[in-house]
């Protein structure tokens, strides 16, 4: 029998968990519920679902499997506190919390109540995610020594992309975007070996009429395993979005934005036919994955089945496996566990702290100053 599933929030990001839910043959959409009546009920005409406007009488009434919580960060341990007392499985969009500190109490409220929590962490699941973690499962990289995530051009501080919450956070609408990067490192590099380990920069660029603390950051850790991890993030640029994962025999470059994976295996400091040849692989590993990609849209359009959908889609694809977990009442095999989460939001509570030593300090980055045009 189905999960009967419901969604919090109907801002910019509910639609992704509103669709999936509703194309997923594991999940049966029931209810939806957002303070906003108007809202509300709109969503539940959209989807066939019953509205709410409060979220106990939701629990109380709907005889819930499932409940994703897409609301402003600043609800989501209050809300996500309700669903756990009910004893509901609850799937939290990124940042699961506001602090460290929340995070803790989330984590402690779930275990105290044995109730499974989990995180939005979609980048994980990108195809071409997906495909360099198989080939480093695999043994094909031999040791790993590194892994590095360039992920730029993120949105500003004041850029009011999910609305005004978003604003209130120290790094503002930046801020809101920095897990994806985050996660993405701690996945595939690992976790570090201690709090110790964990260096953040952070710099302030431009000036802004709000007093945002941070527009840019780099964190650095090293593992138990002595791998080397790197995050460099920033907002205002054009977008580079790469995780680099450099091993012994072999290295990869996964290209989000592209979807394509492009192999590091020849030495090509041996001689100048090498460097030559070098280029053509990596021509050619970018060819083909834009071929593979352009194959896998056409598809998506003369097939919508679920595996077809789940595929292509990140968030479809972490739902998917998270819905199997819950129906087979395994909670080890969620795809997320909430130890990623519980690093996540220490290494975003370093990127703060490192922002608040900088102002104190006066050690932040002077903003930029425009020069008029000759």
């Amino acid at each position: 029998m189905a999960l009967r599933t419901a969604v919090v929030g109907g801002g910019t990001v509910s639609g992704v968990h509103l669709n999936g839910l509703t194309h997923n043959p594991r999940t049966e959409l029931v209810a939806v519920c957002d303070t906003d009546e108007d809202r509300a009920r709109e969503m539940a005409e959209n989807y066939d679902a019953d509205p709410y406007f409060d979220i106990e009488a939701m629990l109380a009434d709907a005889d819930l499997d499932w409940v994703h919580i897409c609301t402003p960060v600043q609800t989501h341990l209050p809300l996500a506190k309700l669903v756990i007392e009910a004893g509901i499985p609850v799937q939290i969009e990124k940042p699961i919390t506001e602090t460290y500190e929340e995070f803790e109490e989330l984590a402690a409220h779930a275990e105290r109540h044995g109730v499974t929590v989990s995180e939005k962490h979609n980048h994980n699941f990108d195809p071409v995610v997906r495909a360099a973690m198989e080939q480093k499962r695999n043994g094909e990289l031999g040791a790993v020594r590194g892994v590095d995530v360039i992920y730029t051009g993120c949105s500003r501080p004041d850029d009011p992309n999910r609305g005004p919450w978003s604003l209130e956070l120290a790094g503002g609408e930046f801020e809101e975007g920095i897990p994806h990067p985050i996660y993405m490192t701690l996945r595939a590099g690992g976790f570090p070996r201690s709090e110790e380990a964990v260096t953040a920069t952070t710099a302030l660029f431009d000036d802004y009429e709000k007093d945002f603390s941070y527009d840019g950051t780099q964190l650095q850790y090293v593992t138990d395993d002595g791998v080397l991890c790197t995050t460099k993030i920033l907002g205002g640029t054009r977008p580079v979005r790469e995780l680099v994962v450099h091993g012994e025999e072999k290295s990869l470059t996964a290209d989000l934005i592209s979807q394509t994976l492009v192999e590091h295996d020849r030495d090509y400091k041996a001689s100048a036919a090498a460097k030559a040849l070098n280029n053509i692989d990596q021509a050619d590993d970018r060819l083909t994955g834009t071929v593979a990609n352009a194959r896998s849209v056409l598809k998506r359009k003369r097939n919508d089945d679920w595996d077809t959908l789940r595929l292509l889609n990140a968030h479809y694809y972490q739902n998917d496996a998270e819905s199997r977990a819950l129906e087979a009442g395994a909670p080890e095999r969620m795809p997320v566990p909430l130890e990623e989460s519980r690093w996540t939001m220490y290494l975003m509570s370093a990127v703060r702290d490192a922002a608040e030593r900088a102002a104190a300090t006066g050690d932040e980055l002077e903003p930029a100053i425009e020069q008029d045009a000759e």
